[in-house]
């Protein structure tokens, strides 16, 4: 009994040996739509994350301000270094006041600055102006926002809750 083995050609074409040019333009396209469609949705989503970190930020010095009166008896004034003194102690010309001091307010390492590079601005509510609201915040806390530029839309400003409640946000505040 002799047995017959058939062996069949399993050559494949030449032609069916690899990807074809349109195969790999059609790869190429497709990840490019998927890249510009990223670009489209991330980018303006990074724009409000910072504006949001900046808005935390300011929350943040503002109850480190509000912690240094409770200690103190006032704000930083400029002698005292302003922000700085959040984060180190002064030097006091009254020795009781040194005393007092509780800081620092802020965790060691934080910046004062907005994502964009720019120092945060305060100052004192200059509160013999008249111009200050009643229940107002008795200082000014803000960045000037993406552009670097004071007095524009895009300043975001730390704001007290009566204003928040009311919706009396002035224009690029925090209040959107």
């Amino acid at each position: 009994m002799t047995l017959r083995i058939h062996s069949f050609d399993r050559k494949r074409p030449a032609h069916a040996a690899g990807f074809t040019l349109i195969e790999i333009l059609l790869v190429i396209v497709i990840i490019l739509l998927l890249a510009g469609a990223l670009v489209v949705f991330v980018l303006p989503q990074q724009e409000g994350a910072e504006k949001n970190t900046t808005r935390l930020l300011l929350n943040g010095v503002g109850t480190a301000l509000d912690t240094y009166r409770l200690n103190i008896g006032h704000y930083p004034t400029e002698q005292e270094g302003g922000l700085e003194a959040l984060l180190k102690k002064p030097a006091y010309e009254n020795e009781r006041l040194g005393e007092k001091w509780q800081g620092p307010y802020l965790k060691p390492g934080t910046r004062l600055d907005d994502p964009w590079g720019h120092k945060i601005r305060y100052e004192l509510a200059d509160k013999t102006a008249g111009d200050e609201k009643k229940g107002g915040l008795p200082y000014k806390l803000s960045s000037v926002g993406p552009d670097g530029q004071p007095d524009t839309d895009d300043d975001i400003r730390l704001m007290a809750e009566s204003d928040k409640d009311n919706g009396s946000a002035p224009s690029g505040g925090t209040g959107k």
